[in-house]
């Protein structure tokens, strides 16, 4: 928690620091990578960096953190912290990174405030930086004891198995051992990070749920091709380039968005590629028999466009108590219904915890038809594939 010297200062100047975070954390970056090139080379998404999202990202998370410290002084943020945690740690980020983003972040924000920065004023966002740095850092590496990994030290090499064709804009990948052994176990719902070497030398990871149940052969990733360059560049590269036999830099799962013990009643709702992680879980419940009232959602633009459409329905038909509501832009004469996806329309059980995944659009329209019906927001859960543009968004 802040210390008594720094809450009125951290609350008489956030609306100055949070009006200027876009600006600050511009400025940030380009003194990081001005001093660092190989960061944006081989750490950070490029892409991210190209569309501003990565920037305003941080912002979210800067902001959202000094405002929980105002607001609950005795508790940790824990979601956010959790979810950069797992992200950072699917790149192989090290402590020691953070002392480098602290030198930058703090002579751009004086760069940026000028003479507003008092030494006062420093200390006491310092204190800021510091308590959501070092909350990263511990989590961070309980997540790498746990992956019996050291610190950053992440990559393995796995054999593509099989590639498989799933729609005219999305490939499916079956990852093994070298020695054609399973690649080991993980939580259905967790993602794993995948670094290229690209052609003009930089490494760039992306991070790509496991899409498949535990406990099989192979694990398996889903690739779309996303649009622009440097934004769609690894997952063109790796629809173009990659073939079976060859081999890929994998990280070890991470990933806070998993599926929950216990019985009671789920839902997952998703748009596009997003239902990945949610065919890990339907997976593992009907592998196991699972009796949980399960509502399944999907919005996709055609029934040609919908990613492994045919898995999803056999996992729900394999659950006694499952349900699946589809929304097509173009039903083509299924019996999915036309337009966005609508839960209000739905039977939803009491007491559900709803997952969400898929463009930042959907989930919060979704989430705001639940909160709507009544959920509790603390019972409404998201994954987003890329940087958190959501931050602070659930309370």
């Amino acid at each position: 928690m802040l210390s008594e010297q720094a809450v009125p200062v951290v609350r008489a100047t956030l609306p100055a620091v949070g009006g200027a975070l876009d600006r600050i954390t511009e400025r940030f970056y380009a003194r990081l990578f001005d001093a660092h090139p190989e960061l944006l080379r081989d750490l950070f998404n490029r892409g991210n960096q190209a569309n501003g999202e990565q920037r305003r990202a941080l912002a979210g998370s800067l902001a959202a953190f000094a405002v929980a410290l105002l607001d609950r002084p005795d508790a940790r943020p824990d979601a956010l912290v959790n979810r950069i945690a797992h992200k950072h740690a699917s790149l192989g980020v090290t402590s020691e990174q953070y002392k480098t983003v602290h030198e930058h972040l703090f002579a751009a924000i004086t760069e940026v405030l000028g003479d507003a920065v008092t030494p006062e004023v420093a200390r006491a966002w310092d204190e800021v930086y510091w308590l959501m740095a070092n909350a990263l850092i511990a989590v961070e590496s309980r997540l790498y004891q746990e992956a019996g990994t050291a610190e950053g030290e992440v990559w393995r090499t796995l054999r593509i198995a099989a590639r498989r064709e799933e729609t005219h804009d999305t490939v499916s990948f079956l990852l093994e051992r070298p020695d054609g052994s399973a690649p080991g176990a993980f939580r259905p719902g967790q993602y794993v990070g995948v670094r290229v070497l690209l052609p003009d030398g930089a490494r760039q990871t992306r991070q790509y749920s496991l899409s498949s149940a535990p406990g099989l052969p192979h694990w398996r990733i889903t690739v779309k091709r996303a649009d622009g360059d440097p934004a769609g560049e690894v997952s063109s590269w790796l629809l173009a380039h990659t073939r079976a036999g060859e081999f890929l830099e994998v990280s070890v799962p991470f990933g806070d968005l998993v599926l929950p013990e216990g019985d009671g009643p789920l839902l997952l709702a998703s748009a596009g590629i997003g239902s990945t992680p949610f065919l890990a879980m339907l997976g593992r419940l009907a592998a196991t028999g699972s009796t949980r009232r399960v509502v399944v959602v999907h919005a996709d633009r055609s029934p040609a466009a919908h990613a492994h459409a045919g898995e999803l329905r056999r996992h729900v038909d394999a659950l006694p108590h499952g349900s699946l509501h589809l929304w097509y832009e173009e039903p083509g004469g299924t019996e999915a219904r036309a337009g966005r996806a609508d839960v209000r329309a739905l039977d939803l059980p009491e007491g559900l915890t709803a997952y969400l995944c898929g463009p930042l659009p959907f989930m919060r329209a979704v989430r705001g038809d639940l909160l709507a019906l009544g959920t509790d927001p603390a019972d409404v859960h998201y994954e987003v594939f890329g940087p958190d543009l959501w931050l602070g968004a659930e309370g």
